[in-house]
């Protein structure tokens, strides 16, 4: 307990890398909830001992791959009832899970546990520069109050500058 400021909590965890389950590295993070306040997203300071597997020619070739497309990037319900998730479309789950973490930080309490239920709609949106740009509908399970909160969120991407992210809140209808 920090007094009239909030509560910090100090956490040593590894980090697995989703795409090589053999990779982790460990990280220790500061995390700092202000008090009263559920409009401040959390102060987070993080520190990483180590790198995980780089995916730089696997970002070139999805990017390369949706700027050729002839027509923008439709999909819904990924994963799938299954919890199945098409392999052409693993890119767009992992930049979903960014956007979605980043959702999650902003508008986290020590109250709250957000899980990334479903992408429930994306579209990738044409544009004049080099970033891609995807308009998500993604479904957020809030696992203390059982609710699922749809949420949409637009996020630009470019290999070498990495994810952008805007919300556009929850209460999304297109669900």
């Amino acid at each position: 307990d920090i007094a009239g400021v909030g509560h910090r909590y100090h956490l040593e965890l590894e980090l697995e890398d989703v795409l090589d389950k053999d990779s982790t590295v460990s990280c220790t993070a500061e995390v700092l909830y202000h008090l009263g306040s559920t409009s401040t997203a959390p102060d987070v300071q993080l520190t990483v001992q180590g790198e995980l597997s780089s995916t730089e020619e696997a970002d070139q070739e999805f990017y390369s791959r949706l700027r050729s497309l002839e027509k923008e990037l439709v999909a819904e319900n990924i994963p799938d009832s299954h919890g199945n998730v098409p392999p052409e479309l693993e890119p767009i789950h992992l930049l979903a899970w960014a956007a979605s973490g980043y959702v999650i930080w902003q508008n986290s309490t020590e109250n709250t546990q957000f899980h990334l239920a479903q992408v429930k709609h994306v579209k990738q949106v044409k544009r004049i520069d080099e970033d891609l740009q995807f308009d998500f509908v993604v479904l957020l399970h809030e696992m203390v109050s059982q609710e699922v909160l749809p949420w949409e969120v637009t996020l630009l991407w470019h290999p070498q500058r990495g994810a952008r992210v805007s919300q556009h809140g929850p209460g999304a209808k297109n669900t």
